[in-house]
């Protein structure tokens, strides 16, 4: 017989008739105080018996570490070509041996990934895109949605849509102001090179002022815009809709879209015509900036160039865009939100899905206003 001491347990060997023997485990196995002498632990286990029996009747105390180490041992020694088992565990030594010794192990191979061919590739494309057609049922929702809002104001979230407008306008300001103002000052510049050989400084006021409140301004505002507000929209929504808290509104007698999504559009189709303007404001003192540092071009004659070049039409016209940009970018957004599935990783889906579609949107939006403009030659 020989044996093994350790503070707070002990291990013995006792060798029986035909070959058989024993580990008798005592006292409270616990990884902290077993895990230094376990070497001694093991070469007990040697050289190995015909069986070898592991007696955990005196164990007290059993962590899951030391439940690890216990178990290594035993397939060691049926790997070495013996017989090895658990006996004699009580309560929660049993217990843990049960949630430990339940799972088989994982064998570290995986089998290499199947490949998949470019036609069944082309299925698998097609099958998402003509799930995008749910998309048109969350149209026929909101509509639904909105006609019930027109008999009962009271349906819709009023109280949420001054928040809303908080986050997405006010917040998103600063950001807004220093990327048109860098546009107004790029497109001065670009201008500039080519004016200078015709002696036509003055007319950077009209280029700026005019691609600025017609294009630039209403374009960059609404990416922005898009990027920001739409993806926080499509990732609150999604988190909702994981958490079961839009399942909770229905179950309140609270109508999804006239609590949630209602209050999203109005705030989008109010803020980005009012970034806009502002957009338009920088945008020209971008220009402005360039006319006076670069070209010699006094801010009275280039105010004076831009009020003859630029008419309400053309700030009207990038305003009108808008509201249809926060129109799309707020019924994608939400659309994506309250459509995600599968915890995080959908909602991170979700809100990547958002902002790609939006992104498309706002530019099949744009060229298809700048085509009507041009045929009703405005």
């Amino acid at each position: 017989m020989t044996d093994t001491h350790d503070p707070g347990f002990r291990v013995e060997r006792i060798d029986l008739q035909d070959g058989r023997a024993e580990l008798r485990f005592g006292g409270q196995l616990r990884f902290r105080q077993c895990f230094a002498s376990w070497q001694s632990v093991r070469r007990l286990a040697r050289p190995p018996a015909a069986h070898l029996a592991f007696d955990l009747s005196g164990v007290d105390t059993l962590d899951g570490a030391a439940t690890a180490l216990l178990l290594e041992l035993r397939d060691e020694v049926v790997a070495a070509g013996g017989d090895a088992e658990i006996v004699g565990a009580h309560g929660g030594v049993r217990a843990m041996l049960d949630l430990y010794g339940s799972h088989p192990p994982r064998s570290s191979l995986h089998p290499p990934p199947t490949r998949i061919g470019v036609l069944d590739q082309i299925g698998r494309e097609t099958l998402t895109m003509l799930s995008e057609s749910h998309g048109l049922d969350f149209i026929g929702d909101v509509a639904l949605a909105g006609a019930n809002a027109v008999r009962v104001p009271s349906s819709i979230n009023w109280g949420d849509v001054p928040r809303l407008m908080e986050r997405a306008g006010a917040d998103s300001l600063p950001i807004v102001l220093v990327i048109n103002f860098l546009v107004g000052l790029v497109t001065a510049f670009q201008a500039a090179v080519q004016l200078k050989q015709f002696g036509a400084n003055i007319f950077v006021a009209d280029l700026v002022g005019l691609s600025v409140t017609r294009e630039l301004a209403p374009l960059m505002t609404a990416i922005i815009v898009a990027g920001r507000s739409g993806a926080a929209f499509s990732a609150e929504l999604g988190t909702m809709r994981v958490s079961e808290e839009i399942d909770a509104l229905r179950t309140l007698g609270l109508d999804p879209y006239g609590f949630l999504v209602f209050p999203r559009i109005i705030t989008l189709v109010l803020v980005l015509p009012l970034l806009t303007i502002l957009a338009d404001v920088i945008g020209i003192a971008g220009g402005l900036l360039v006319a006076m540092l670069g070209l010699d071009i006094t801010a009275n004659a280039y105010l004076i160039e831009t009020q003859k070049a630029v008419r309400l039409w053309d700030v009207s016209s990038g305003c009108l865009k808008t509201v249809f940009f926060g129109l799309s970018i707020a019924l994608i957004a939400c659309q994506r939100g309250l459509a995600a599935r599968g915890g995080a990783e959908g909602v991170g889906r979700a809100t990547t899905s958002a902002v790609v579609t939006s992104l498309f949107a706002i530019v099949v939006i744009d060229a298809i206003f700048t085509v009507l403009f041009n045929v009703l030659g405005r």
